[in-house]
């Protein structure tokens, strides 16, 4: 009694200050901390501090003492005083949102530093309840229910379309809220309730509500609407060719997916459950044309394709091997038939043609292996046939010629025909060389060393006939000596032909004068003695027959 009236006393003869209130907001359910002159250092005249709300005193504390709680009610065990003053408050409720003032004495001031309390809560949780099965395109559907229970204060719900914020628009979006009070613990459950009209771009949209810093788990929907679109696609990794399978598949774009079809397949409706493909098996040309697919419920919703078949059809006369002679003609017969622009090549023996091959007269070059080649795109047709032209072989040159030597000749026979030919002489030689048989054609040489004048024979032959030729050739001995004149072989025959012909042109030239002078004479002596002309005349047939033969011998030695 003496201590409070003591201090009493004091008090009155103090200056007395009160400062401005500040707010301090706890957590509800911890220790809340209030600070004394919002935690500035004691004072170095202090003489007391004590805590004290409206309803009573909670503590002092004096000078180097401990502070002593004074409190009798609700605060008696839930209060103390921190070293720098503050005030704490354990477990806190929503009832300590109060004013607590903390008075200090120091030196002759009396100040009180009033403090408002409030304390908060978050929502236990954020979650969205009551969701709709799914969502209709156009039609306001209620999507669910975002409730924050136990929070104070009442928590603000907002909600979210992929992380974007959704505002009420009352049309499309209509947003409503309400808010319940606990009647024990005072804390708020804030419900918030979502119409939403959804759009073909929702069918994958995630849904959230979140109130402070807390979000609801994110939430989808089945968005269903009726199908608007329907599209035929030919599946074919390229163009479709005759025997090939196509496989058409009809995709819709309502949800849910349509799960059956009608494809008019040429006039022919064929209906498909569970699936949205057809497989038209091993088509031909025939099964170019227009095909569709739609949706069972609703024909008009149909799409429709154009599908060519590609083919390619060619026939080639003749064929296999064909056996010609030797200047006939061949005619050839390419037929094509397609569904597109065509390319066509020709090869003969495996080498390319500019064009197709044409057989007015037949040579023995024309022989060989022919190929066309048709393409269209990815389809090719290819035919042939082996031309053999056959023919009696004929020599087309027989021909000698000196060795480089000078000790032998050289015989060369040129022919053609086919099969073919065999080369055969009438003398034996050396060095017999045969070029390749190629178009028809070969070529023999044979080596001799003749001792005597001699005539060669060249024969070729084949199963078709044979052909024969000769050949006049001197000895070596004679071409030597006539060599040493200062002629060549060649030269020395020119001159000797001349020479021969030109004394048989005079002797021949000598008989027919003597002939004349001999009938002149004969026709004198029977004018004189009047002898018949009969006896004459055969006389002159005899000398004619002897000039001719002396004529004819002259010939063939011309020849040699």
């Amino acid at each position: 009694m003496h201590f409070s009236s003591c201090l009493c006393t004091l008090l009155v003869a103090l200056v007395y200050q009160v400062s401005a209130m500040d707010t301090v907001i706890g957590l509800y359910g911890e220790t809340v901390e209030v600070p004394c002159n919002n935690g500035a250092p004691k004072p170095k005249d202090l003489f007391i501090t004590k805590w004290k709300y409206d309803n009573g005193d909670l503590l002092t504390q004096l000078k180097d003492q401990d502070a002593s709680v004074i409190a009798t009610d609700k605060y008696k065990d839930r209060v103390s005083m921190a070293e720098n003053s503050s005030l704490l408050i354990a477990k806190a409720s929503l009832k300590d949102e109060k004013t607590f003032t903390c008075m200090v004495v120091a030196g002759a001031d009396i100040s009180e530093y009033p403090v408002k309390l409030l304390i908060h809560k978050a929502p236990t949780r954020v979650e969205i309840t009551a969701l709709a099965a799914e969502l209709e395109i156009g039609k306001p559907t209620q999507l669910g229910q975002c409730s924050a229970p136990d929070a104070n204060p009442a928590a603000n719900i907002t909600w979210f379309k992929n992380k974007k914020h959704l505002v009420a628009d009352e049309k499309g979006i209509i947003i409503s809220s309400k808010v319940n009070v606990d009647e024990v613990t005072g804390l708020t459950t804030t419900s918030s309730t979502l119409q939403y009209t959804a759009e073909k771009g929702d069918t994958d949209a995630l849904f959230t509500c979140g109130a402070l810093n807390a979000l609801s788990s994110p939430v989808s929907f089945t968005v269903t609407y009726p199908t608007e679109r329907v599209s035929l696609h030919v599946i074919s990794k390229g163009p479709l060719m005759e025997g090939d399978n196509v496989t058409l598949k009809c995709k819709a774009d309502g949800n849910p997916l349509p799960t059956s079809f009608n494809f008019h397949i040429q006039r022919k409706v064929v209906k498909v459950e569970n699936s949205d493909s057809y497989t038209v098996t091993d088509v031909t040309r025939d099964s170019t044309g227009e095909y569709k697919c739609s949706i069972i419920d609703n024909a008009k919703m149909e799409d429709s394709k154009n599908i060519t078949i590609n083919y390619l059809d060619m026939s080639l006369s003749p064929s296999g091997k064909v056996m010609k002679s030797a200047g006939e003609s061949l005619a050839l017969n390419l037929q094509t038939d397609a569904s597109g622009e065509l390319r066509v090549s020709w090869t003969k023996d495996n080498g390319k043609l500019d064009k197709m091959p044409k057989f007015d007269k037949l040579t023995y070059s024309d022989s060989g292996k022919y190929e066309v080649v048709v393409t269209m795109g990815a389809l090719i047709k290819k035919a042939s046939f082996e031309l053999v032209v056959e023919g009696i072989p004929v020599i087309r040159r027989l021909a000698k010629q000196r060795g480089e030597d000078g000790q032998h000749k050289v015989l060369t026979c040129e022919a053609e025909g086919s099969p073919k030919p065999t080369v055969a002489w009438s003398v034996n030689g050396t060095s017999a060389d045969e070029s390749p048989y190629v178009n028809g054609k070969i070529s023999h040489k044979l080596t001799i060393v003749p001792t005597v004048n001699l005539t060669v024979v060249c024969t070729v032959s084949n199963e078709l006939g044979q052909d024969t030729r000769a050949i006049n050739v001197s000895t070596l001995f004679e071409e030597v000596r006539m060599d040493k004149q200062g002629s060549s072989d060649d030269s020395d025959t020119t001159k000797l032909v001349v020479g021969v012909i030109v004394g048989l042109l005079l002797a021949t030239v000598v008989v027919g004068l003597a002939y004349w002078l001999y009938m002149k004479k004969s026709k004198q002596g029977s004018w004189k003695t009047g002898e018949k002309e009969d006896g004459s005349t055969e006389e002159s047939k005899k000398l004619e027959e002897k000039i001719e033969e002396k004529l004819e011998e002259n010939s063939q030695k011309v020849e040699v």
